[in-house]
Parts: structure tokens; C-alpha cells; sequence
């Protein structure tokens, strides 16, 4: 493994990692981390993905984990930012494997974020893991019942007091950007999530995609419903999209929920099956054929 800076547009140096396999590398594969997620907790499946000839690219967003310099109250980003800082690391990587193609393995909001990039042409796929619609209403039942009071009460309170998020006191989410948490804040308050808390131009912008999404619904996730597994994918209405569910007795596990995925325990299940996937799609001699290893569409 080994750590890079790369200059992103507008911001500090993000803080980047790259487990490089053996030989020749059969594609690139950036992950795109969930909200509040450093890029540390993907390090085992990273580096398991580059022995099987990937080469694995993960990174923190501007103002969190490795990236944040100085202060977090001083952060001045957004999830558009944060798209744009996703965009940069994607150039990065294609840059070191323009032959090669390109898939994004994104987890939670690293699933969100894709529909913001100004050149998705870059993107061969998007695995989505434990990823949703972060509306309100297609959170899971147990998140639902504090959810309007973390929205209407906690988040714009504690923020204005302290300049920030501090989301790892609160046992939270994580520590957040002002910027990030209140436009975040937008768009799960909206039924159309980030399409209808931002407009025509964000639907435009998901419009634009054309790869491949098949996402892995974990039937257990504490956060994220089948539902909203769905109304996420349908925000890409462009893309051959598919929703595939996952339960624990699946693969004989007690519980995976929304962060399970990433435990070496699955290795030789949920690793296996996401490598397949990728795989499929690197086989795959064009987008069509690609979307046709996705499955239907959602």
C-alpha cells in the first residue's frame, strides 16, 4: 500500500491510498467511502481486492480523516465538493490505467455521490454496498424513530454552537463539515433526496449516467430499507441499474447490516461475490454487455 497527496480542485490535498496487485492490474477500482467513514476502514478489503489483481484506490474527502488540516470549524466544503474531490481521485486513478477500465465500489454515500460527476464517461460500473436513499422516510424503522429529532433539533444546534458536526462525540455519524451536514441535511428531508433538494440540474446530471449500478441491499442494514435501496438507483434513470438482497443466512453470518460487508469474516462470501461482479463486467467487451451481467433493470 502505499500513501499519495493529490491537489483536488479548490481544496487541500486529499489523502489518498493505493494497494497495487502483482503484474498486470486487470482494472481500477476506486471506493468511495460512506458519510463520516475514514478511508482506514476499507483497508483490509482493499487490500485483499488488489490480490486479485486489482488496483484499489481508496481516499478521504476534503476537511475529514487524512485530508482534514487544521480545524474542522475552518472546513469550507460541501457534497459538492466532496463529488468534485470523488472526481479528482477517479482522473488520478484512470490516469495510471487509461487502458484499463474503471469501476467505483461505493459504500453508503460513496453510492450517492457518482450522480454528481461532470464526466461519469470515465466510470466502467458502480458496485453499491449498504446504499440508499438517505429520505427520512426510507430510513430503517429503529433509525426512524430519532431521525426528525437528529434533523430538526440536534444537527442544526449542535452545529451552529460549534462550527461543525461533532458527530463523534455525540456517537453520531462521524465528525462533518458545517457545509457537508447541512446540505446533507437538505436532501434527506426531500422525498426525491438529492435530485429534489437540488433541482434540475442534479437530474440532469444523474441523467448523464450510463454504467452499469447494481447495488447489494443488506436485508439487515440498520440504516437503509430495500425501499430505499430502490428509489436510490432510480435516481440514475439512464444507467442498466439492479438491486440485489443479501440477508446473514445467506452467507452464515448472524448479522452484516451497514457496515458489515467490510469485515474480513466475508472474505470467502460477500468479497467473493463483489469480485464476481467486477470481474463480469471487466470480461464484459462492451456497455451492453456489461449492463446485461447487472441484471434488469430496478
Amino acid at each position: 500500500m502505499e500513501k499519495l497527496t493529490l491537489q483536488a480542485e479548490g481544496a487541500a490535498p486529499l489523502a489518498l491510498r493505493v494497494y497495487a496487485p502483482e503484474g498486470v492490474p486487470r482494472a481500477s477500482v476506486v471506493i468511495g467511502g460512506a458519510m463520516g467513514v475514514r478511508q482506514a476502514f476499507y483497508e483490509g478489503f482493499a487490500a485483499w481486492l488488489a490480490g486479485q489483481g486489482y488496483r484499489v484506490t481508496t481516499f478521504d474527502y476534503r476537511g475529514h480523516g487524512d485530508s482534514l488540516q487544521g480545524p474542522m470549524r475552518a472546513v469550507r466544503a460541501d457534497l459538492f465538493d466532496w463529488a468534485h474531490d470523488y472526481e479528482a481521485v477517479i482522473a488520478h486513478a484512470k490516469a495510471a490505467l487509461p487502458a484499463q477500465p474503471l469501476y467505483l465500489l461505493g459504500h453508503s454515500l460513496g453510492a450517492q455521490l457518482p450522480g454528481l460527476l461532470r464526466e461519469p464517461q470515465r466510470v466502467d460500473g458502480l458496485l453499491s454496498i449498504a446504499a440508499g436513499s438517505g429520505y427520512w422516510r426510507d430510513n430503517a424503522p429503529q433509525l426512524k424513530r430519532m431521525v426528525l429529532y437528529f434533523w430538526h433539533v440536534l444537527v442544526p444546534l449542535a452545529t451552529r454552537v460549534c462550527g461543525y458536526f461533532p458527530g463523534r462525540s455525540l456517537r453520531k455519524v462521524g465528525d462533518l463539515p458545517a457545509g457537508v451536514i447541512l446540505q446533507w441535511r437538505r436532501w434527506c428531508l426531500h422525498p426525491q433526496y438529492s435530485v429534489g433538494a437540488e433541482g434540475e440540474a442534479a437530474a440532469r446530471s444523474y441523467a448523464a449516467v450510463r454504467f452499469p449500478v447494481l447495488a447489494l441491499s443488506m436485508s439487515d442494514d440498520e440504516l437503509m430499507t430495500w425501499r430505499g435501496t430502490h428509489n436510490l438507483v432510480n435516481l440514475y434513470p439512464n444507467a442498466p441499474r439492479s438491486v440485489e438482497r443479501v440477508a446473514p443466512q445467506d452467507v452464515q453470518a448472524r448479522r452484516i447490516g451497514h457496515f458489515g460487508f467490510f469485515r474480513e469474516q466475508f472474505e470467502s462470501s460477500l468479497w467473493q461475490r463483489a469480485a464476481a461482479v467486477l470481474s463480469g463486467w471487466a470480461a464484459a467487451p462492451d456497455p451492453a454487455a456489461r449492463a446485461e451481467v447487472s441484471g434488469t433493470t430496478a
